[in-house]
């Protein structure tokens, strides 16, 4: 089996404008729903932490979807970093930033985006070595206004604003000097997946390909 190439977190962020954030709870639907999201373009797939599957479902597009990049989302401790990067994820997302799981994805191999909403989590990130971070929850915590303001301060930080974000609001934020890309989970709504209906979810996906930074 060939080793997989390794990403950094700002290489995640710059294959695409959206990263779909993904809640699969059918490990059936991990592998069909992958290849739709391929086939529309769009190969960096954060599946979250938030069901029993998501670790399987991780495995089973690792496995049989080798053109996708699966990265685990809702990262919150160390096991958590490990079973992902076990289950064959390439990345991680994280609602928050600790020391503790920033250390706990170097040492598992796993590029990071730190999840912040403050200029404090901003400071605490970058004196870890991380300077691409999840902007999260993005449209509760000021939107493409906050992202503005930080582009003083914090003139070498990259985000990916998530959280609220929409295919219509999404060029607002892509607009921003500092942002790199969006994460998004309308790509994958939960009835498209209930009816197995990947046409769809392969349209959602090139819908994207018109959102430019």
């Amino acid at each position: 089996m060939n080793t997989p190439q390794k990403f950094t977190a700002l290489q995640v962020m710059q294959d695409a404008a959206v990263i779909p954030v993904i809640v699969l709870s059918d490990v059936a639907h991990a592998v069909p729903m992958a290849r739709a999201l391929v086939a529309g373009g769009i190969r960096m797939l954060e599946v979250t932490l938030r069901t029993p599957q998501a670790l399987a479902c991780i495995e089973a597009i690792a496995r049989d979807v080798p053109e996708a990049v699966v990265g685990a989302g809702t990262v919150r401790s160390r096991a958590d970093a490990l079973a992902a990067a076990n289950a064959g994820a390439q990345f991680a997302v994280s609602p928050g930033y600790t020391s503790a799981v920033g250390q706990a994805c170097r040492d598992a191999g796993l590029a990071l985006l730190p999840g912040v909403a403050t200029g404090s989590e901003i400071l605490m990130a970058q004196e870890d070595g991380y300077s691409q971070l999840k902007f999260f929850p993005a449209m509760q915590a000021g939107g493409p206004a906050m992202l503005k303001a930080w582009s003083g301060p914090f003139f070498d930080v990259q985000f990916c604003p998530t959280g609220g974000v929409t295919l219509q609001n999404a060029p607002e934020f892509l607009a921003v000097p500092n942002v790199v890309c969006v994460g998004g989970s309308w790509l994958v709504p939960s009835d498209a997946l209930a009816q197995g209906d990947w046409a769809r979810i392969t349209q959602l996906a090139r819908d994207t390909q018109a959102l430019k930074k």
